[in-house]
């Protein structure tokens, strides 16, 4: 005789939503194309958390936090991955430029080459606007 398949609790339902949305923050500090995958997987897992929480009445501040982490997380990878996909030439010309750039000098006309080329870009910046406080 077999036993039957049990469902997941919903009791561990909001910590896990809440574990997806604090890995979709890492990896949208490690790498923001992942993170913003993982923040729309940890969107989904936040909702459907919420709805086995109140099936159970169970509280659901976690799932609720999870959404908001995970908003915040799908906000920000998408705007970097965005600004990355914008400047894709300009942050290529600057990787080629560096690996050819044998002093300090050299690596710093790469980075002045890379703020020139984004300012250009950005038509709402005035010339010299664009400096980084280091090198990307």
């Amino acid at each position: 005789m077999t036993t039957p398949v049990q469902a997941r609790p919903a009791e561990g339902a909001g910590r896990r939503a809440l574990w997806l949305a604090f890995a979709s923050v890492v990896l949208t500090l490690i790498l923001p194309l992942a993170g913003l995958v993982m923040s729309l997987f940890a969107l989904v897992a936040s909702v459907r958390a919420i709805r086995a929480l109140r099936s159970v009445t169970k509280p659901v501040t976690p799932a609720i936090v999870g959404i908001v982490v995970t908003s915040l997380a799908l906000l920000i990878s998408a705007g970097v991955t965005a600004m990355q996909f914008y400047f894709s030439d300009e942050l290529a010309a600057y990787t080629e430029c560096g690996r050819g750039a044998g002093t300090v000098t050299a690596q710093n006309e790469c980075v002045d080459q890379l703020e020139r080329a984004m300012e250009k870009k950005m038509p709402f910046v005035r010339p010299g606007d664009v400096q980084f406080p280091f090198p990307p």
